[in-house]
Order: C-alpha cells, then structure tokens, then sequence
C-alpha cells in the first residue's frame, strides 16, 4: 500500500508545487514518508481536510489493499476471458460454418429426418423421450416393438420416438467434416415449445452446407413421395394437419372425361408460367366444383393433389375471427405450387358475405336454360326463398367481418399469390355472386351430378366383379343417389358381393320411400308456418287496439 501511496505522490506532487507553491509538495513528502514508516498499522484518522490529509486518510484503512487486489485481479479475469470469448468466436467465425433451423420450419423436419437415417445417430446415448410428433409428420428415431401379442395395445398409442436431448451436443463427421449438433428449447410467451437445431462444421467452404440441406430435402421428399401435407389456417399463418396417402386418380370414378377435363387443365396450367409472364396474366387458376353432395367433388381435389405432388391449403371464410386484412395475408403467403380450397364456399355467403355495395346472383345455368324455355315452374321453398332475400339490397344480411371485396381482392388483387390452383366448392350454385365466378377468379367451371349407372357399375366393379356390375347397375335410377350413398351401401356388403346385387331393388325402394317421409314432413311443417303467420295478419278492415 505504501508503494502505491508513492506512486500517488510522486504524480501529485509537481501539480501542487505549481499551484500552491513548494510548501505543500514538502508536506505530501513528509506525509509520504510517515506513511512508508508506519505501514498500514496506523489508526483511521479523523474527516480529512485537504488533499495530503485525504492521502493519509485512505491509507489507513488496512482493508483497503485487498479490495484493490481484488478488483485488479477481477479486471484481469475478465479481460482474460472477454480476448479468449472474442479469440474463439474469430476462430469460429474464420474456421467453422453453422446453420440454425427453427422448429416450426419444414427445413428443421429436413434435418430430424436425415439425421434420424445416419448410423450414428442410433450410437447417441442422450435423447429425449416423446410421443409427439415433430411436426409435418418427420420422424425420429421410433422405438421398435415386435411383440405381436401386444399388437392391439400399440396400436392405440403413438410411436415411441427418440428425440435429440436440449442443451446436449451431438459430434458426428459428414463428408470428412466434423460436425457438431445441438438442439435448445425456447419457451414463448405464449407457452408454445419452440426448438432450434443448430449445426456447425468444421469447414471454411460453405458448399459442404448446401450439400448436406439438399440431401436432407431430398432425403425428405423421398421418404414422403406417396404422401400429401394438408394445413389449416391459425390465426394469419398455416398450421399443419396431417399428411395423408395420395389417392391415385384411377380409384374417383366420374362420367367420362370429367376427371380428364381437371387433370389436364392443372397439368397445363403447371407447365405455362412462361406463357402467362409474357402476355402479363397472372399466374393463377380457380375452379369452381359445384353439385350435389357425396358427388366427389372433395374426393377429386386430394387425388388431384396426389396426382400432381401439391400439398392441400384449406381456407374456411366461416372461422371465428377471420377478416379481410388475415385472409388476404393468408392468401398471399400460400406457396407458389399449392392447391388452396374453400369448400362450402355458399355456406359463407349466407352467413353474410355481400358486396360493398348492390351484387347480382348467379343463377343456376340449368334453370336459366327452364326459365329462357318458359319451364320453370318449380316453386321455391321457404328456405330458398329466404336466402334469396338475404342476398338482395337491403336484406337482412347477418354480421361478418369479411366482405365480398375483400375477398375478391385476396383473390386477384395486387398482393395475391400466384401459381396457386384454387378449388370453390358449393351445394348451391345459384347464391354465388356472378363477381366471383367470373374468369380470372373462377376459369373452370365443373358440375357434379347424381351417379348415372355407368358410375354405379364401375363402382360395383371395384367392390366386386363385372358380371354382378352389371346387375347391380340396371337397378339403380339414373341420376337419382349420390355416389358416396352407394358406396355406403357397398360397404355393408364388403363379402357378400350376391347380395350386395339382389338386395339393391330393395335398398332403392326404401330410399325412395324414406325420400318421400321427410318431403311430406317438410310440407306438413311449411304448411303450419304458412298458417301460423296467415293466423297473425290482421283481416282487412280489422284494427288493432
């Protein structure tokens, strides 16, 4: 302490026998000199009243000397540890390439996946146990059960999959590398597990990177070659659902040439971006699936998405909480090659989806055709008769928060995405707005109608065999049952296929006589409220007190 006190000093020294003249340096050197001769035994002294009174006064306090240890060696220490910190990240960032994939990325299934297929990643002793899955449908390593006694007991849980511990590091070498893998667990706000998966290679040639994400997409797309991702709206961004088997477009069975029709189209559409570019068309296609229902109007959608390798987008315009702003951000974050469905699309208009201002309807092209002939005479029900008046001017329209605009707008406007095929289904053509199914929203218009018998024999077929095909169909009315009630049907006859044949006459006439019970309920209760509301008119000339 006295060294320091000199050291002290001897700065000070020269300052003050300029400002105060050479009395005050004698005094500090007196000071000084008790202060080397007494050590750090001396007793506090009492306030200090000037400067060499301040100098005697810290070095009496014999503490002091550890304290200034304590902080030269603390500042050493972390000088020490900042230049080994700003050594090691130079190092790495000069020496090492690393590549972080978030969790709710289809890139971080890449990497689950392509890892899960190594060899060594089965020599890991550190793993986290789940019956989740990691999104997207990837999977980790899945623990094997061969018991086939316990085979109904399996399966009514889910695979046992090993996932890579948080917090752990995982070394491994690709291509010659080495390579080091560590998986951290954020928590959000919104108490959602979210993972990063980080991967560093030693290496200075960024190519080695891209080589091992394309293997893992590759990898990916393999694995899932026979398999479509079907996503659901969350809030403004795409959850996934599930993934589903591709259905081979042979097994919809339609009148001829209707599937042909869509396949074709689409896979045209597919291959003439260019054609688009250079005549400046946006590069979009709608098509609109309109008839009866279980006439497979959904069915062709996911064997068309199988077809051409697309995964399926659904877009409800009737969920809670959904406006133009989202659905327009739902829309134009669509991937470039996708199919976008909207099913039910009349569901949401009677729900209240209206223009900004007067809409036309479209009618039906078939009862135009009886109305131009002068042969509509088909009176409308009082439910039709209600929902036309919904959509007139001024009608009694229900809440929604999205409008007619804003959709047409997600659709077409300047920020829609492009490249997208988008399937509109309906059981009611005539309630949609004639702006909607217009060419540029809606190119394709395609109507699904009742089964005819040639779809009943070809269903038959697939069940069973083409002489009892043929039986089977000569009994079922053209155009009168869906194709999903027959197959119904069928399907209580999976090993009875003579039956199946000699039992459809009867099946037909209990439909039909089913048929006519809820019609002749539906009169019956028309005909009370008809006569409820004549009951509350007031007769003319009557007043009401």
């Amino acid at each position: 302490m006295a060294e320091l006190v000199l050291q002290l000093a001897s700065l000070v020294s020269p300052i003050l026998s300029i400002l105060n003249g050479s009395d005050a340096a004698a005094a500090i050197n007196a000071t000084v000199s008790n202060a080397t001769m007494t050590g750090a035994s001396s007793a506090p002294m009492g306030t200090p009243s000037d400067l060499t009174s301040l100098i005697a006064w810290i070095n009496s306090f014999s503490a002091l000397r550890d304290y200034f240890k304590l902080i030269i060696l603390g500042g050493a220490f972390e000088t020490l540890r900042r230049f080994y910190s700003f050594s090691y990240v130079s190092l790495v960032d000069r020496f090492y390439i690393s590549a972080s994939f978030e969790s709710d990325d289809s890139a971080f299934c890449w990497m689950m996946l392509w890892l899960s297929s190594l060899p060594e990643w089965r020599k890991f002793r550190d793993f986290t146990v789940s019956t989740n899955s990691l999104g997207l449908g990837s999977d980790a390593i899945e623990l094997e059960d061969n018991d086939e006694e316990d085979s109904t007991s399996r399966s009514r849980t889910r695979p046992v999959r090993y996932l890579p511990s948080y917090a752990a590091n995982y070394t491994m070498w690709y291509k010659r590398r080495w390579m080091r893998i560590t998986r951290t667990k954020e928590e959000s706000r919104w108490y959602t597990d979210k993972s990063t998966l980080t991967i560093t290679i030693l290496s200075r040639d960024r190519s080695v990177l891209d080589a091992l994400i394309l293997e893992a997409r590759k990898k990916w797309l393999s694995a899932r070659a026979d398999k479509i991702d079907i996503y659901a709206m969350e809030g403004s961004d795409w959850r996934f659902v599930s993934s589903r088997p591709k259905r081979p477009i042979n097994s919809i069975i339609l009148d001829a040439g209707v599937k042909e029709l869509i396949l074709d189209d689409a896979r045209d559409f597919l291959k003439s971006k260019t054609w688009y570019s250079e005549r400046g068309i946006p590069f979009r296609r709608g098509y609109l699936l309109y008839g009866a229902p279980g006439s497979g109007k959904t069915s062709i959608i996911h064997s068309l998405a199988g077809e051409l390798g697309l995964d399926i987008y659904i877009i409800s315009l009737s969920k809670f909480g959904l406006d133009d702003t989202t659905l327009n951000s739902l829309i134009s974050s669509l991937p470039p090659e996708c199919i976008a469905i909207m099913e039910d699309i009349d569901a949401a208009f009677t729900r209240g989806i209206t223009r900004d201002t007067a809409g036309t309807e479209l009618d039906d092209p078939h009862r135009r055709e009886k109305q131009a002939k002068g042969q509509d005479d088909e009176p409308e029900s009082k439910d039709q008769q209600e929902r036309a008046q919904e959509h007139r001017p001024g009608g009694d329209v229900g809440s929604t928060r999205i409008t007619l605009s804003g959709l047409l707008n997600a659709l077409d406007g300047v920020s829609a995405q492009e490249g997208r095929l988008l399937f509109a289904t309906t059981n009611r053509y005539s309630v949609l707005d004639a702006a909607l199914t217009r060419p540029g929203r809606m190119d394709l218009h395609v109507e699904f109608r009742l089964a005819s018998r040639y779809q009943a024999r070809e269903m038959f077929k697939r069940f069973f065999i083409l002489r009892l095909a043929e039986r089977f169909a000569a009994s079922i009315p053209e155009r009168e049952f869906s194709m999903a009630s027959m197959q119904g049907y069928l399907m209580a006859y999976k090993v009875r296929p003579v039956q199946a044949a000699e039992d459809i006459e009867q099946w037909v006439k209990e439909q039909r006589e089913e048929r006519e019970r809820k019609s002749k309920f539906k009169r019956n209760e028309f005909v009370k409220e008809e006569v409820k509301d004549s009951a509350s008119v007031p007769a003319a000339g009557s007043s009401e007190s």
